[in-house]
């Protein structure tokens, strides 16, 4: 049997092979991994689909792989002769009952096939509600093409909703793609010509991670607001408390308190905590904070994202933090894990950095950069004394938020962090 790519999830078709964890003649179980793959921002291994001899590798380390792609081919018997393997871990299950569509798919009305490039319907009309059908003819929908997943192969609105929300996906791929087409191209330069040179290819990362930033500079009008927060007091409650955290096998960090702060500031200003649906006509506010934390790493910069913060104590963020961290540097995130976050934090001061205007990380409004504190002299009743301050750059989506709400944000959290409840880190 042969072992082929499987689906990644959403609008991935492609990775680069890791390492390749078997060799010609091992035997394997059903379930054991096989080999790794970086897709996207994180690394997961493939599991094989069933147990057998390996008895050919078509693939190697490095090499770039596209789904349905030859894997390794296996003696399993008669359990069959060719299949997928289960999706990567931290892989989205492929989209449910949908039926195969293209790229240049519209939203909602769905034109002729020809135009549409959709395969055409086959087979009789499926069992639905007549609620059901009403709304179908009304947006041009033929109900041939949705897999019911009722009893029977009945069309429920679940159904229905989930073809409209795919044909939007594809709409919006297929404009990216348009979009790409379009972007401006560098010139070839050959520039052996004016000496020695070394060309090293662009990982995936890398790669994904300058698409993304593209992405946002292009489609972001974005600003930067710029403040600085006097954390004397707070690097103070640290030193206290960091014993304490550390016997509870965690590490009480600036950024710990930070994302507390932050949080009780997206609470007063809950716009920074939206985003602008695929249309850019609505504005969808979340009703739960979860943190993405940048983390510098060898292969490049991962966010993994730290989950309902306004939920957990401090040493529960401290220990969340840590373990996010170390396993991003060790890529062994789940795609997953760095999904879904509503804000985003970039915290420099450790490397030594100033302040900066760190780029809106998508689908998200805003990002607090974080430079390196220093002490300066502040004017305090009548004579100048020794503070830390520490520099703050947000950056937003002008499109949705205004200068006054950003300035009003700030303050706001400059007054968080200087007035931090040290309560609320007792443990």
């Amino acid at each position: 049997m042969d072992i082929r790519l499987p689906n990644l999830g959403e609008g991935a078709d492609s990775g680069v092979v890791v390492s390749v964890l078997v060799k010609e003649g091992d035997t394997v179980a059903r379930d054991q991994p096989i080999m790794e793959l970086e897709n996207e921002k994180a690394v997961a291994s493939i599991p094989s689909p069933a147990a057998g001899v390996v008895k050919a590798i078509h693939v190697q380390a490095g090499d770039k792989v596209t789904v349905g792609q030859k894997l390794i081919t296996l003696d399993a018997g008669d359990e069959g002769e060719a299949v997928a393997a289960e999706p990567a871990a931290g892989a989205e299950s492929p989209e449910p009952a949908l039926e195969p569509a293209s790229e240049a798919a519209p939203v909602a009305a769905e034109p002729a096939p020809l135009a549409a490039g959709l395969p055409p319907a086959t087979g009789a009309m499926p069992p639905a509600p007549p609620s059901i059908r009403r709304l179908a003819k009304e947006l041009g929908i033929d109900l041939r093409r949705v897999r019911g997943t009722g009893r029977g192969g009945r069309v429920q609105m679940s159904d229905l909703r989930a073809y409209i929300q795919h044909l939007e996906k594809l709409a919006a791929r297929a404009a990216a793609t348009g979009e790409e087409a379009r972007r401006p191209k560098l010139e070839p330069v050959d520039f052996s010509r004016w000496g020695p040179v070394t060309i090293k290819p662009l990982s995936q990362l890398r790669q994904v991670i300058g698409r993304r930033m593209s992405d946002s500079w292009a489609l972001v009008p974005r600003v930067t607001q710029f403040d600085e927060a006097d954390v004397t007091g707070l690097l103070e409650l640290r030193k206290e408390l960091a014993g304490a955290y550390e016997e509870r096998g965690a590490r009480l960090t600036l950024t710990v308190f930070l994302v507390r702060a932050v949080v009780a500031v997206l609470q007063k200003h809950p716009i920074f905590n939206t985003s602008l649906d695929a249309t850019e006509e609505n504005l969808v506010f979340k009703s739960y904070y979860h943190i993405g934390i940048a983390v510098d790493t060898e292969q490049g910069l991962l966010v993994p994202v730290v989950r309902d913060v306004d939920k957990k104590t401090l040493l529960e963020i401290a220990r969340e933090l840590e373990d996010l961290a170390r396993r991003a540097r060790e890529r062994k995130l789940a795609l997953e894990e760095m999904k879904g976050g509503t804000f985003t934090i970039s915290n420099q001061g450790g490397i030594g950095s100033g302040p900066f205007t760190p780029i809106v990380n998508l689908p998200e409004v805003a990002i607090l950069g974080v430079g390196r504190g220093a002490v300066k002299p502040v004017w305090r009743e009548g004579q100048f004394v020794p503070r830390t301050l520490l520099p703050l750059s947000l950056s937003y989506d002008h499109r949705v938020i205004d200068g006054a709400q950003a300035a009003r944000f700030m303050v706001d959290l400059v007054q968080a962090l200087e007035n931090f409840d040290p309560a609320q880190a007792r443990l």
